[in-house]
C-alpha cells in the first residue's frame, strides 16, 4: 500500500457527519475530535451560514467551525481555542473574535482548506454585531 492509499484508506474511516453526510452522502473530514452539529449551546463543529465581505467566497455556504480566535479583532497576540471547555472558559464567543471555519461545498462536501471570518459574519453569531454597536 502506497502513503496515498493509506491516507485514503484512514480517511474513510472517519466519523460521518449527521447533518449534510446523510443527506448527500459526503464523508465530513475535521480533526478527529470535531464533531458537526447544528447545537446552538456548542461552538466546536456547530454548523452555520456566512455572510462576509472579508470573504466573499464563503458567502451564502454553510461553514463548520473549527476553532476560535479569541479576540483577533483586537490583538495579533490572541487564543486559538479548539475545544468547548477553552471556549466557555474564555467566556464564549464574541464580537471581538474571528473564527475559523472549514466550508461545505455542495458537490464536494467539507473543503480541507479553511478560513478566518468575524464571528459576526456566522450567522450563528450575527447577534453579536449588535452587542458590538452598543
Amino acid at each position: 500500500m502506497t502513503k496515498t492509499e493509506s491516507r485514503t484508506t484512514d480517511r474513510t474511516e472517519a466519523r460521518v457527519s449527521d447533518v449534510s453526510a446523510k443527506q448527500k452522502g459526503v464523508a465530513m473530514f475535521l480533526r478527529p475530535d470535531v464533531e458537526v452539529h447544528t447545537d446552538p449551546t456548542r461552538v466546536i463543529g456547530r454548523c452555520t451560514t456566512c455572510d462576509s465581505d472579508e470573504h466573499p467566497y464563503l458567502r451564502g455556504y454553510e461553514v463548520v467551525v473549527v476553532a476560535v480566535l479569541k479576540n483577533a479583532l483586537r490583538t495579533e497576540e490572541y487564543e486559538y481555542l479548539t475545544t468547548e471547555d477553552a471556549v466557555h472558559a474564555a467566556g464564549g464567543v464574541g464580537p471581538d473574535d474571528r473564527v475559523e471555519v472549514g466550508v461545505i461545498l455542495p458537490k464536494e462536501g467539507l473543503s480541507f482548506v479553511t478560513s478566518d471570518p468575524r464571528a459576526i459574519d456566522l450567522e450563528a453569531f450575527r447577534f453579536l454585531a449588535r452587542s458590538r454597536a452598543n
